[in-house]
């Protein structure tokens, strides 16, 4: 069964959020989705980027009261 889990990068800079990212793919399972929290706006850009090269699935990125929400699912 899949799960969410929150990545919560909140005062990392780049490419701080996005290596905690990679860590938290490399523990969870096919089908979890994973968000993000950062408050360093480059995560927006930076995560669709690499999550797209490596072949995960992209969902939505959308800023709230300073801290951008990246969400994205394992596929492999």
């Amino acid at each position: 069964m899949a799960e969410k889990k929150i990545v919560d990068a909140r005062g990392s800079y780049c490419p701080g959020p996005l290596m905690e990212l990679i860590a938290a793919m490399k523990s969870a399972q096919v089908g979890d989705e994973l968000e993000v929290l950062s408050t360093d706006q480059g995560s927006a850009k930076d995560i669709p980027e690499w999550i797209r090269k490596v072949g995960h699935d992209y969902l939505e990125s959308k800023e709230e009261a300073g801290v951008w929400h990246v969400l994205v699912r394992k596929k492999k």
